[in-house]
């Protein structure tokens, strides 16, 4: 995959200003909320920045629409384009809607159903082609020769940034005294205005890149001082699973980022179901990257008024499954156990009256006899069940013990 390049300059602190004007009536204004459980957990003054509550669930539409509205009239009647598996997606479609410019969004075959009802839904057009996202994004392209039509790049483009730019006059005005603003990296638009918008502000405000570390193209590219494109990334943070940024996010990121740091999939997976579990707050992987490097001390900010960036909420259901059902074994309230045990009755109604009388609940249970590891006469079975506390699983074990069975706590 090649480096996105734009021969224009960077947004100023003037073009987010404007920026903020054009948008003031179309996008919200996200809360800015104190985590009195985050602050407590990580030793720092945290507060959120919400913009997984944004219109269309993430800070994209902010781009989007700053891009397409400053489109000519000529532009405009030939309608815009993107490339998209997510996020960009969406906000495309809904700015080109609110503007009445017609969009067609490129997504691969696996875009997730609902992701692809949700950009419909904002009245873009969708073409399901290839199956990668470089399939998908060299269609666009072939479209945009035939008609014409306004290519929108997710990140590498002064407009984009500027939009982006936005979130970080809105902090600014939310809580003058912030000390650090931490901001998930994929192609680097949103850190780049961010970091424009803040650094203009008050210089001394530090300005922290997280990226997945399936995903590490920022950080790489700042190392080798060019922007460098990454042979792959493999993250469930998708959307910042960017291969490599532009030269304009580049360019922004080495001139006035502080810090990168890298947060890996169990830790944002985990930092996931905390917000879920803690603040009642629901968001993607990728849109919890920056609370993840609080959270896990990538970086050092104990005693400082911090910002995570929560940059989006639109989850993929299945991965939703996966990060609840991990936390709660994580938190020790689920536990899952292989037993073997003769394949005679009430052989299971024994394991299962144990159960019943610590009044733990049942959430599954599975049988196997026909792999080779089950010796004949025998099942194994495995159960997943949900616990009252932390200290039943070691009664259950005991119990088990007790009756002579073999066993294996499943993690």
């Amino acid at each position: 995959m090649s480096v996105a390049v734009n021969q224009h300059p960077l947004p100023r602190f003037s073009d987010i200003i404007n920026a903020q004007s054009t948008l003031s009536k179309v996008v919200k204004q996200t809360p800015l909320e104190r985590s009195k459980s985050f602050s407590a957990m990580s030793g720092a003054d945290v507060y959120l920045k919400l913009e997984n509550f944004q219109t269309t669930g993430s800070f994209k539409v902010r781009g989007a629409y700053y891009k397409i509205s400053n489109l000519t009239k000529e532009e405009s009647a030939k309608g815009v384009l993107c490339a998209s598996a997510g996020n960009h997606a969406q906000g495309v479609a809904y700015a080109a809607t609110k503007l009445g410019v017609k969009s067609t969004v490129f997504m691969p075959v696996f875009a997730p159903p609902l992701k692809v009802i949700a950009t419909r839904s904002y009245g873009a057009e969708v073409v399901l082609t290839g199956d990668t996202f470089d399939d998908a994004f060299n269609a666009a392209l072939e479209f945009q020769k035939k008609t014409g039509a306004t290519f929108v790049h997710p990140f590498n483009d002064p407009h984009i940034i500027a939009g982006q730019g936005t979130v970080g006059l809105e902090i600014f005005e939310q809580l003058r005294e912030v000390d650090d603003v931490l901001v998930p990296i994929g192609g680097g638009g949103l850190i780049a205005g961010i970091a424009i918008a803040l650094k203009q502000l008050n210089p001394g405000i530090r300005i922290i890149g997280v990226e997945a570390d399936g995903a590490q193209s920022m950080k790489v590219s700042i190392e080798k001082g060019e922007p460098t494109a990454l042979t792959s990334v493999n993250t469930i943070a998708d959307g910042i699973a960017v291969k490599s940024p532009g030269n304009l996010t580049f360019e922004a990121a080495s001139k006035l980022v502080d810090e990168f740091v890298v947060v890996n999939d169990a830790e944002m997976a985990r930092t996931a179901y905390l917000l879920l579990q803690r603040a009642k707050i629901l968001t993607e992987p990728s849109g919890v990257a920056a609370m993840a490097a609080i959270l896990y001390q990538k970086t050092n900010v104990k005693g400082r008024k911090v910002v995570p960036i929560i940059s989006g909420g639109n989850i993929n259901m299945s991965i939703l499954e996966q990060i609840l059902d991990k936390g709660v074994m994580d938190e020790g309230l689920r536990a899952r156990i292989q037993v073997l045990i003769p394949d005679q009755a009430g052989m299971l109604k024994s394991i299962i009256s144990i159960l019943e009388k610590m009044k733990a609940n049942i959430h599954d249970i599975e049988h196997e006899r026909s792999t080779t590891s089950v010796p004949v006469g025998y099942v194994q079975v495995t159960i997943t069940f949900n616990l009252q506390d932390t200290t039943q699983l070691p009664t259950l074990l005991t119990e088990l013990d007790k009756k002579g069975m073999q066993y294996q706590v499943l993690r």
